[in-house]
């Protein structure tokens, strides 16, 4: 089923109207530093060498949630729109979602709102066949684009990029969803799509396997959008402001390690959600699970300076919130602006910015091989 808002059951409707704060956390607010329990929607059907490594993974394993008092759990979904989803009805309580999604749920009134930024690079780009023949946007008119999923990022991306080159998404392109990995792979490689609209790590993993892509150039247009964000059930933002504050902390402590050794992070990934290795012996692995999540970090940190300078984790500027908002218009995602209020609460972002940045870097760099 296409996911979209207006098309969201009247019973889901109900409960995203009516209840102030559904899932797990506590709906009369939490007292500061108390220990809470929060589940994490993951806005994506498939564990893979990403956020869920980055943030989730490395913060349960190294005890970085345990050292603020949480006890976070994940759930899968099918994209960001119905990650999305799940936290405005509260069987979630955070995601790492797209920033287009989120302005096009609160468009709609659909209570959900942006508490910090994670990927800070535009991760999107359109990959064709090594002999193919397309070069750009205005190339696609009639052909067919595969997304991850009509409730993903993809699509709003395919629909703008296309939208840049004078065409129209609605009329002059098909969007198919392929997924990741070899599925989308494949479906390039026979033919049933012509262009894939996918993210630079899921690239990687295509490529790990032997695949060769060509890439085609994306608009300046796109330059300065912010893609994921971090955000939670507007109706419970006030009460919880502290356990969300701690988890953002525990997060970025975890992306900071990640990005100074993305090995250990990926191996620490495996243990968490073994699954990734779906059978696969880690050691043989590693190295390609590594360049794909070091293919993920590249996008969700600056583009200059090493991790020994990152710092203001999570900061989104006013600039990049209008371009964001811009593009969200170009891919059909909003109509109009969206007040920033009503999308984005940067206020919890001090406090998750407090911690010990050499202790995180000295740990990732001497953290066992084995």
């Amino acid at each position: 089923m296409k996911h979209k808002w207006g098309l969201l059951p009247a019973a889901l409707v109900a409960a995203v109207t009516l209840a102030g704060c559904g899932g797990s956390g506590d709906e009369s607010g939490t007292e500061a530093g108390a220990p809470a329990k929060l589940t994490f929607a993951i806005a994506s059907a498939v564990i893979g060498p990403k956020e869920e490594v980055a943030v989730y993974a490395v913060a349960k394993e190294l005890g970085y949630f345990d050292e603020e008092k949480l006890t976070v759990e994940t759930i899968n979904t099918d994209g960001s729109v119905a990650a999305l989803q799940a936290v405005a009805s509260g069987s979630g309580d955070l995601t790492a979602a797209d920033s287009g999604s989120i302005l096009g749920a609160v468009q709609k009134n659909v209570p959900v709102k942006a508490i910090g930024g994670l990927v800070q690079n535009w991760p999107w780009v359109m990959a064709v066949k090594p002999d193919s023949t397309l070069t750009g946007g205005a190339d696609l008119k009639g052909k067919k684009i595969g997304v991850i999923s009509l409730a993903s990022g993809s699509a709003p991306y395919a629909r703008a990029y296309v939208a840049a080159a004078g065409l129209d998404p609605a009329k002059d392109v098909e969007l198919l969803p392929v997924g990741v990995g070899a599925q989308a792979a494949a479906a390039l490689k026979d033919g049933k799509v012509d262009v894939l609209a996918l993210y630079t790590q899921a690239y990687a993993v295509i490529e790990n396997s032997g695949t060769t892509l060509k890439y085609l150039d994306n608009p300046d247009a796109f330059d300065g959008i912010r893609s994921l964000s971090f955000a939670v059930g507007a109706r419970k933002l006030d009460d919880n402001r502290d356990v969300y504050t701690r988890f953002l902390r525990a997060a970025y402590k975890a992306m900071l390690f990640s990005a100074k050794n993305p090995e250990a992070a990926m191996r620490i990934g495996y243990k968490v959600f073994p699954q990734i290795l779906a059978g696969k012996d880690a050691a043989a692995q590693l190295p390609a699970d590594t360049r794909s999540l070091t293919a993920w970090l590249k996008t969700a940190t600056p583009a200059s300076g090493s991790p020994d300078q990152f710092g203001d984790w999570g900061v989104i500027s006013d600039q990049e919130w209008t371009k964001t908002q811009a593009y969200t218009k170009e891919a059909g995602q909003i109509t109009g602006d969206v007040p920033l209020g009503d999308v984005w609460e940067p206020g919890l972002l001090s406090g998750a910015n407090q911690f010990d940045k050499a202790a995180v870097l000295d740990k990732a760099a001497n953290y066992p091989a084995q």
